[in-house]
């Protein structure tokens, strides 16, 4: 029985023995249901307990971290930590969803006897052959795999075995056979995966729009062209290219293991190396199709409030568009990456059978998706994995500056990856932009906003940066490419931009202007949220956008004037 199914039928609580196992909780406690991939078990908490006190006591039971797993009740998630379940509307005999956030990456640590060590992180959807290549080519020799052979458990493990495969446990052994012997062991380090080998000796073509699969063929990847006025850049085509190719040499996409939608590593012709992340919009959190067993939204809305279930893809690329460069927009200056480096990203139509395909799979037209292609970055890890020390005040304003701007209601974390650079620099990469944009400021929240960088001024170029932005021509940019903005969604981006711009004038941090945008309480309303109320009580009915939004521009002085002195 799928979690969709446990959400949609009723709770024989009479076949739960949970007393035994539990015991009594002092106070006012109610049952729920925990149900993680179709297996339900009960928990007692209190209707007072924070989000953060249901995680702990999920860890206490289940093992499983807390920054490692997301909980969903009536299409919502629970991502307030501070809030009690009550605020939520948690009630007893509900059903919560579980949905593990599991790391993508291992770490890969080889060891000689002669005591050299050569240190990787590799994703873990990568395959035995991947890790062939890196060994042969960082070792500078060390140890020669061209024809050796990677073992577990007497099974010869094929090049393309993915670990995620193997590695079920961290009891699992594998041996590399070198000439004498080797051993591969599996523990856990830093919450993850250490996969250590000891070795015992040193040593899409540019197609024009084509709705129509070609016959013969069992996949398929074109680009969608809303504006034929369009021409996408080299950068673009190359991570379309290299994906096809990928899927033309039969390397399936592999879902991720991470997220509550669908989420699908492409790699290139080599299988080597991911090159691209798919999320089709019908696999999103609570659409049609999605993989995590999650039900269907009941009313179209998305686990955030103010965005809608099949618009995140829309959203991931408005998010990459609205990404300027320092230089200006991408479409004068031709740079990939712009001021917070969000990769490249577009909307395509995919065909493959390794998608979610409920109802079965033919390989036609019928059965391709649609959703948001992401060039794949190479990374170390997200800011999960490590202290928000290891940043630079820069490398963090970058992010502020994007998540105030497009409203961002899923910042957390586990979506802005790290990378260390030569010299020592970390850098950030923000992904999941799925819920920027949204219709109202509710569910805005931002890891960052307690991180000590966030505490401090803007420099100079990021003030200059932030007052190049135009949100009137952000909007038409938008529609350029094909996205008729919401009126809702556009408000949003008004305000948000006139928000960071005013902040910027009277010398905010980011924490300050973070502050203004995001609600201190699940149920008390933030101060943009006042300020928006406020201009809409002043107005008189037919009043048109330009007269409200006039309105909200000077409400929001007259409060920020306030928070300056």
């Amino acid at each position: 029985m799928s979690v969709a199914d446990v959400a949609l039928s009723p709770i024989h609580k009479e076949s739960v023995h949970w007393r035994h196992q539990l015991g009594p909780y002092p106070g006012e406690s109610i049952l729920i249901y925990l149900s993680v991939d179709g297996a339900v078990t009960p928990m007692r908490v209190l209707e007072s307990d924070s989000i953060a006190s249901v995680k702990m006591r999920i860890q206490t039971c289940k093992g499983i971290a807390g920054k490692k797993h997301k909980l969903i009740h009536g299409g919502r998630e629970l991502a307030r930590k501070d809030t009690p379940i009550r605020e939520y509307g948690v009630a007893a005999g509900n059903v919560l969803h579980l949905v593990l956030r599991l790391s993508d990456m291992i770490s890969i640590v080889v060891r000689t006897i002669c005591g050299k060590e050569f240190e990787y992180q590799i994703d873990r959807h990568r395959n035995v052959g991947h890790l062939k290549q890196r060994i042969k080519k960082k070792g500078k020799g060390f140890v020669d795999l061209e024809d050796e052979e990677l073992f577990r458990g007497g099974e010869k493990l094929d090049d393309k075995r993915m670990f995620h495969d193997i590695c079920k446990s961290d009891d699992d052994v594998i041996h590399l056979i070198i000439q004498k012997s080797a051993k591969v062991k599996s523990t856990p380090v830093h919450k993850d995966l250490e996969l250590s080998v000891v070795a015992a000796t040193p040593g899409v073509r540019e197609n024009q729009n084509q709705i129509q699969i070609p016959p013969g063929v069992d996949f398929w990847l074109e680009p969608i062209f809303v504006n034929p006025k369009i021409n996408f850049f080299p950068f673009l085509w190359d991570m379309i290219n290299s994906t096809f190719n990928g899927m033309k040499k039969g390397n399936h996409p592999i879902r991720s293991s991470e997220g509550t939608g669908g989420t699908y590593f492409m790699q290139d012709s080599t299988g080597m190396e991911c090159v691209s992340v798919f999320k089709p919009i019908d696999e999103e959190p609570m659409a049609v199709n999605n993989p995590r067993g999650l039900p269907v939204s009941s009313n179209g809305e998305g686990l955030k409030r103010g965005t809608k279930v099949g618009e995140g893809g829309v959203r991931e690329v408005a998010a990459y568009i609205l990404d300027h460069p320092r230089a200006g927009p991408r479409l004068v200056s031709g740079e990939a990456i712009g001021f917070a480096g969000v990769p490249p990203t577009v909307m395509v139509q995919c065909l493959h059978e390794a998608f979610n395909h409920p109802d079965g799979y033919a390989c036609s037209s019928k059965h391709s998706k649609i959703g948001s292609l992401q060039m794949f970055m190479n990374n170390d890890g997200n800011c999960e994995d490590i202290g928000p020390g290891a940043f630079s005040v820069e490398e963090v304003h970058k992010i502020t500056v994007l998540d105030i701007r497009m409203a961002n209601a899923d910042r957390h974390a586990g979506n802005i990856l790290f990378r260390k650079e030569e010299g020592g620099h970390t850098l950030l990469i923000p992904i999941d932009h799925g819920y920027c944009l949204p219709q109202k400021f509710e569910d805005c929240t931002f890891d960052w906003l307690y991180w000590p960088q966030a505490c401090q001024p803007y420099s100079p170029d990021t003030v200059d940066y932030i007052n190049s932005l135009d949100a009137e021509k952000d909007i038409e940019l938008l529609k350029y490419y094909g996205w008729d903005i919401p009126l809702e969604c556009a408000r949003t981006l008004r305000i948000s931009t006139m928000l960071l711009k005013k902040g910027v004038e009277r010398g905010l941090t980011p924490y300050a202007v973070g502050r203004i945008m995001c609600r201190e309480n699940l149920n008390k309303e933030s101060v943009i949220e006042e300020i928006i109320c406020e201009a809409q009580e002043s107005l008189l009915p037919g009043m048109e956008e330009s007269t409200f939004l006039e309105s909200v521009y000077q409400i929001m002085d007259s409060r920020l004037d306030k928070l300056s002195n």
